[in-house]
């Protein structure tokens, strides 16, 4: 007599497949909603920042008469609008004027400052902590509070009113925020490199050039765009020492004259506006990513 035995697997209960997918549901259903709050809030920053450019750009290419009217989309696109802008007598000087002041000066605010930032970040010497003090009480003191004694040195000593260089020579001397900044990144190169590089011949300035300057790039970037954007929005200094020369004036001065002589054809302020911003947002586009990561170590080591 041969016995058979039949193995069955035990029945899932009908109740803990049901629990566990309604638990699933659960969980994608807080996951979506998650993900709903995050990026909703992110979409409306992202809005709050951008609706502005939007109305400036839309109001560019309306016509004479729209721009004056509650209408917020272009009933023809008027591109021509940029070549009025253009063609503007004294916008090209406004532009050649500031991209001198502004890449002459982030130039000659970069070599100045790296030098100062590296010997207080690694050098050991009396006077060290007065000399940093110094730089820091440099950051919290106002331009507004020289602006007369320097005024009066540049243009009745040096004769240098009507031009821009009372503004680009003092960057060759340094500037306070780079130095604290530059010199905040480097105190997280470890010193090990520069013994390193010293114990193969290597003196001060080429250790700095060699060693220092390359892993200091992401600072140097991001003290390059601070001063480049300030240099660039700067109104306060051209219109104390290039306000009586028309020849001297950047885009951020000359933009008010230009507001003023056209402050019925808003058409025309926004696309000169367009084109003011548009270099600096395209810069900060391309180097963001280095712009970022300089800010971000600066902070790493105090």
């Amino acid at each position: 007599m041969t016995l058979s035995t039949t193995l069955t697997k035990p029945a899932a209960a009908p109740g803990s497949s049901k629990s566990a997918s309604e638990a699933a549901r659960t969980a994608r259903r807080r996951a979506a909603l998650h993900w709903v709050a995050v990026h909703s809030t992110a979409i409306a920053a992202a809005l709050f920042f951008v609706l502005p450019f939007v109305f400036v750009f839309l109001t560019s290419v309306m016509t004479d008469q729209q721009a004056l009217t509650k209408n917020l989309w272009p009933t023809s696109w008027e591109w021509g609008n940029y070549v009025k802008v253009w063609q503007t007598p004294g916008f090209l000087t406004w532009w050649r004027n500031t991209l001198l002041y502004a890449g002459l000066g982030t130039l000659l605010t970069v070599v100045s400052s790296l030098p100062v930032a590296y010997a207080l970040a690694k050098f050991r010497f009396r006077g060290r902590n007065l000399a940093l003090m110094a730089v820091i009480a440099m950051m919290m003191l106002p331009p507004q509070v020289t602006v007369i004694p320097m005024y009066l040195f540049w243009a009745k000593q040096m004769h240098l009113s009507g031009t821009l260089w009372p503004l680009i020579i003092p960057m060759a001397f340094g500037d306070a925020f780079s130095i604290f900044l530059l010199r905040q990144f480097l105190l997280t190169i470890p010193k090990e490199y520069i013994e390193a590089a010293k114990i193969d011949g290597c003196g001060d300035l080429r250790t700095l050039l060699r060693v220092v300057l390359p892993m200091a790039k992401p600072a140097i970037a991001a003290v390059a765009l601070f001063q480049f954007f300030y240099a660039w929005n700067d109104y306060f200094g051209p219109q104390i020492y290039a306000s009586e020369n028309a020849g001297a004036w950047t885009l951020s001065y000359g933009l008010e004259s230009f507001k003023g002589a056209h402050h019925t054809n808003w058409n025309l302020t926004m696309a000169a506006t367009l084109l003011v911003m548009a270099p600096v947002i395209i810069l900060f586009f391309f180097a963001q990513k280095a712009f970022i990561e300089g800010v971000t170590l600066t902070g790493v080591k105090g």
